[in-house]
Order: C-alpha cells, then sequence, then structure tokens
C-alpha cells in the first residue's frame, strides 16, 4: 500500500514539475539566434522550432540535436505539391502538431495538420482540414491539453480560431476574437487560456507588435451540420451572379461559432528592432515565455520582402526573446 502511495505521489510530483503555466507578468532574460521563422515549442527536453520548410531540435542549452529540412532526397512534407509551409508548432504526448499548407502572398490553401515524431522528425499522419468551418489559412496551432483539442489561428482572417478533436480528429469548434487580433501568428494554449502573438505593428515604421490573451475554457462543440450559407469570394465578401445576387451553396457548413473577449497581454517594444512576431511557447522546466521574432527586412502580406540596406541589414535575422516569468 506504501508503495502504491509514493508511486502516485511520485506520478503527480512529476506532472506538476513539467506542467506548462502562464504567468501575468515577465522580463527579458535573454536572446538566442536561431535558423528558423515561424514557430517554436518545448517540452522538458527539447526546444523545436519550425521553418517555412524545415524542423529543429535544440536541448534546454541550445545546442542544434537534429535538423530536418525540405529536399528531394529527404522530403518533409507529405505531399509537397499540394503544401510546403509551417507556421507555429506545438509538441504533445511525444508528437510535433504542425500547421501545414501551400501559402503566397496572403492565401493559404490545401490546409492539414501534420503530425511529426518528436524523436525523429519523422512524418506520421496528416489531420485533414474542414473547409466548411470558415478556415482559410493556418498561422499557428496549439494543443489544449485540458481539453484535448487542437485549435488553429487564422493570419488571413483572424477572427476566428479553430479546434479539432485529438480523439475523433475531425473539427470540432470555432472561436470568434473579440476584438480581432488582426495579422495573428502563433497561439499557446495553458491553464484554459489562449495567447495570441500578432503581427499587428508595422516593419516599415519600426511599430511593435503585441500578445494577447483570451478564456476559452469550456469550449462548446457545434461542428458541422447541413445547411446553405452564401459562398464567398474572400474571407470579407460575397460572390455574386450575372445579375447581382449572392451566390449560395447547401451542403455542409459550420455549425455554430462561440465568442471569446481578448485583452492585450503584453507590447512587445523590447524587440531588437519591429519586424514580424511569430510562434510562441513556455519552457516547461522554467516556465520562461518563449516568443519568436523575425527582423531586419520588409514585411508585405505575410512575405519577406528584402533587407532594410539603409538600416545595415543583409538578411533577415530569427531570433528567440526568452523572458522570465515574475508573477
Amino acid at each position: 500500500m506504501k508503495k502504491l502511495f509514493f508511486l502516485l505521489l511520485a506520478s503527480i510530483i512529476g506532472t506538476s514539475v513539467y506542467a506548462q503555466h502562464l504567468g501575468t507578468e515577465y522580463r527579458l532574460k535573454k536572446v538566442i539566434r536561431v535558423p528558423a521563422r515561424q514557430g517554436i515549442a518545448a517540452d522538458k527536453d527539447y526546444f523545436y522550432l519550425s521553418d517555412t520548410r524545415g524542423l529543429y531540435k535544440y536541448d534546454h542549452n541550445w545546442n542544434l540535436v537534429q535538423k530536418r529540412v525540405q529536399s528531394k532526397s529527404d522530403p518533409l512534407f507529405p505531399h509537397p505539391e499540394k503544401a510546403n509551409h509551417f507556421g507555429d508548432i506545438d509538441v504533445y504526448d511525444g508528437k510535433i502538431y504542425t500547421g501545414n499548407e501551400h501559402f503566397n502572398l496572403g492565401r493559404g490553401e490545401n490546409i492539414a495538420i501534420s503530425v511529426y515524431d518528436a524523436k525523429t522528425l519523422k512524418w506520421i499522419e496528416d489531420i485533414p482540414w474542414s473547409p466548411e468551418s470558415g478556415q482559410v489559412e493556418c498561422s499557428g496551432l496549439a494543443v489544449d491539453r485540458e481539453s484535448g483539442l487542437i485549435w488553429m489561428s487564422d493570419w488571413v482572417d483572424s477572427r476566428y480560431v479553430y479546434a479539432y478533436s485529438l480523439d475523433t480528429k475531425k473539427y470540432y469548434t470555432k472561436m470568434q476574437c473579440r476584438p480581432e487580433p488582426y495579422w495573428c501568428q502563433g497561439i499557446y494554449i495553458a491553464d484554459g487560456k489562449m495567447l495570441f502573438s500578432a503581427d499587428d505593428g508595422e516593419s516599415t515604421y519600426n511599430i511593435s507588435d503585441n500578445l494577447y490573451i483570451a478564456d476559452i475554457a469550456g469550449a462548446p462543440y457545434y461542428g458541422l451540420k447541413q445547411g446553405t450559407e452564401p459562398v464567398k469570394a474572400d474571407p470579407w465578401n460575397v460572390k455574386t451572379d450575372e445579375n447581382g445576387k449572392v451566390v449560395k451553396r447547401t451542403g455542409l457548413i459550420a455549425g455554430g461559432a462561440f465568442a471569446r473577449p481578448l485583452t492585450l497581454f503584453r507590447e512587445m517594444k523590447d524587440f531588437r528592432r519591429c519586424g514580424e512576431i511569430e510562434g510562441l511557447t513556455v519552457d516547461p522546466l522554467t516556465d520562461d515565455l518563449l516568443v519568436l521574432n523575425n527582423r531586419g527586412t520588409q514585411i508585405i502580406l505575410g512575405m519577406s520582402q528584402g533587407p532594410f540596406a539603409e538600416e545595415g541589414y543583409t538578411e533577415e535575422i530569427h531570433e528567440v526573446y526568452v523572458y522570465e516569468k515574475i508573477k
């Protein structure tokens, strides 16, 4: 009986030690230059970073342990002709979850949740996207360990974030963000709250990006249902016929949505230069907040358009900002 008690106690202690928790106040600890520009995730052993077409694994001393970059001889993407762009990522239960798509100048196509083995960085499976949900792009992804949902953010239309069930691997629900964190890049979830990174500054004028937070606990299921809805020409406009009437379609549509308020969490004024904020995560060993930022190039519709040569930049620089939790 005593042995069972101590085994249970050790299990509880181990779980609490490696749980990730959000704080309310942080201060900058250090900045690490990295080769990846998209996303970041962490478990008790490693940091994982995504580039547009690559995955990198570092130990907790920031030594590169492993990497895989898309190539013909070692294809990282299962179907590179359809989807070849990672956004932000997450790691959970030995698997790396990535938002994978074909992205070009503000448009995403052929979205999927591509799952990789965290040990080998090899592709395992794709969880299919439901376009009927209304999602048109995937900039970031996060696993809610408490609810068993995978959430995806949409850079093109940041009004909503979209959830899929880890259990059924099907679309579950969507949440409307109030106000909209326009140009949402990355998301991270802990303690029933979602942290958003938004590229709502302006690299041209050196205006800082921001982090926002929302309570997502108790997200209701809506799924998909049969119905009729207008056909969209883009996220903000509907298609019309030659007579100017709205074109509609009948079939599966989003079964509903819920709304939650967002509040400003942190203005990222301590970036070395404003550029394009990307993914974020929390280190389960220290509770440090890690935020990926790109600087040195002009960003237009989510894509780098060349360096700020007048400031001495010759290339884009990717850095992880490590913030110590104060409270």
